[in-house]
């Protein structure tokens, strides 16, 4: 009987999740065009430009109905189970309401697991969209007189930077020592080139090592290699992608080079964060819908609905909230990110706990 069960949930909720997954990105679609028409024409992008925009969009559209479509998949296979009395037939064989249920929220961790990946892969396309809808028009190829600030502290001071031939004319390195095991650093060279495999090779410059206990050592070079001088010719533009372009180990770059630098990058901490919370959300919301169907056991499908679109609103609200107070560095911002989830899972424990077995 137990096998028979869990048959029929896991069926009749994949069922209705790739049903609602698959029907929400075409809304997403329809909406984003009908907002960018104007925008679209003014620019002459043509129908098959414009659609395999939208290919490339799938995967974030795909990964935004995750969570609304596994709650209502959730919402209509419990609410449909309990007002067909199947629910109360488990009971009466002696499986209980988490046991007969327990195929969902499985099916839930495995479609966060998923979503995971989709937030990995879904940067990627968008760049790959924005070069075909020429949104990368104001792209600087090049970089003059800047300085920047490694992770270790160490300044690069750069006369010019390169990106498209990957070469640095003009580059010092200034380290401040701290003693025996970290001694004071000076260094200048006329170029550097990158290598994808060995990094910046600098040329024709000299190098000075100046330890705590006053001694120095100097010699010039040709050509040397620092293995701690590990960021590309695009990190070192300092012109970063737009954040739902990034994946969250480069946002986490990003932010941590914003941040030796005086900045405060709360909202990109935040957007960071999302980029997990998102995906966890699916299985959470799961949980919390679960009991919440099984509350009402005359309900029909307009129930389900409503109910679906209901907790939908309030959680998209909560964000905005949670939003606002991490964004502005009210509420750490990793924090206010995974509050709506924190909530929600607090309510799903309270649903199941009063759920009759």
């Amino acid at each position: 009987m137990i096998r028979i069960l869990d048959r029929y949930v896991t069926r009749e909720f994949f069922r209705l999740f790739v049903l609602f997954a698959l029907a929400a990105p075409l809304l997403f679609v329809l909406g984003d065009w009908t907002d960018n028409l104007d925008t679209y024409t003014e620019r002459g992008l043509s129908i098959r430009v414009v659609a395999l925009g939208y290919v490339y969009m799938m995967p974030q559209f795909i990964l935004f109905s995750f969570p609304i479509a596994a709650l209502i998949a959730t919402v209509f296979t419990v609410s449909s189970m309990t007002r067909h009395s199947e629910m109360t037939a488990a009971k009466a064989g002696g499986v209980s309401f988490w046991r007969a249920t327990l195929p969902i929220p499985i099916f839930g961790a495995i479609l966060s697991v998923a979503a995971l990946g989709l937030a990995e892969l879904t940067p990627i396309t968008l760049r790959m969209r924005a070069q075909i809808m020429g949104e990368r028009d104001d792209y600087r190829g090049s970089r003059n007189d800047f300085v920047y600030r490694a992770e270790d502290g160490t300044i690069y001071g750069i006369r010019r930077l390169d990106v498209d031939a990957k070469h640095i004319y003009g580059m010092t390195i200034e380290r401040e020592g701290n003693g025996a095991d970290r001694p004071t650093i000076h260094a200048f060279a006329k170029e550097a080139v990158w290598d994808s495999t060995a990094g910046w090779t600098m040329r024709d410059g000299f190098y000075r090592v100046l330890p705590a206990d006053g001694s120095e050592l100097s010699f010039q070079f040709a050509s040397l290699i620092r293995r701690d001088f590990t960021e590309t010719p695009d990190e070192l533009l300092a012109d970063p992608l737009d954040p739902d372009e990034m994946r969250y180990a480069e946002m986490g770059r990003f932010i941590r080079a914003l941040q030796r630098s005086g900045g405060n990058p709360f909202e990109l901490m935040f957007e960071q964060a999302e980029k997990i919370v998102i995906p966890v959300a699916t299985l959470i919301i799961v949980l919390f819908g679960a009991p919440l169907a099984n509350s009402s056991a005359r309900s029909g499908p307009a129930y389900g609905i409503g109910i679906s679109l209901a907790i939908t609103v309030f959680y998209l609200a909560l964000f905005r909230v949670a939003d606002a107070l991490g964004s502005t560095g009210t509420i750490q911002p990793v924090l206010a990110a995974w509050l709506p989830n924190g909530l929600f899972l607090a309510g799903a424990m309270v649903l199941l706990a009063r759920v009759r077995t």
